[in-house]
């Protein structure tokens, strides 16, 4: 199942920094058209580790938008099947 309906919000440090901080779930960068990358932890530290160029092939895809899913207990499972259904560019394969 791919990420819950909602309303995708711009991949802007300003954005992200507006977010509340401790929000532990999975989230999916992307452009029109194409899933870049999916992860998992705390939502606006991470986002905003992309932003500051930690994975150099993300921002080389220009992404303009994300989304996330706050969750309780353990994102990794989700965070697989996000992978495995999304296909993003920027992640390693998983399986």
């Amino acid at each position: 199942m791919p990420f819950i309906t909602q309303t995708p919000r711009v991949f802007t440090k300003i954005d992200v920094e507006s977010l509340t901080p401790n929000q532990n779930g999975v989230y999916g960068i992307f452009r029109q058209g194409r899933w870049i990358y999916v992860g998992r932890g705390d939502i606006r530290q991470r986002l905003l580790t992309h932003l500051n160029g930690d994975n150099p092939s993300i921002l080389l895809e220009s992404p303009t938008h994300w989304v996330g899913e706050v969750l309780t207990g353990d994102p990794s499972i989700r965070e697989k099947e996000l992978i495995l259904e999304c296909s993003p560019c920027c992640n390693q394969k998983v399986g």
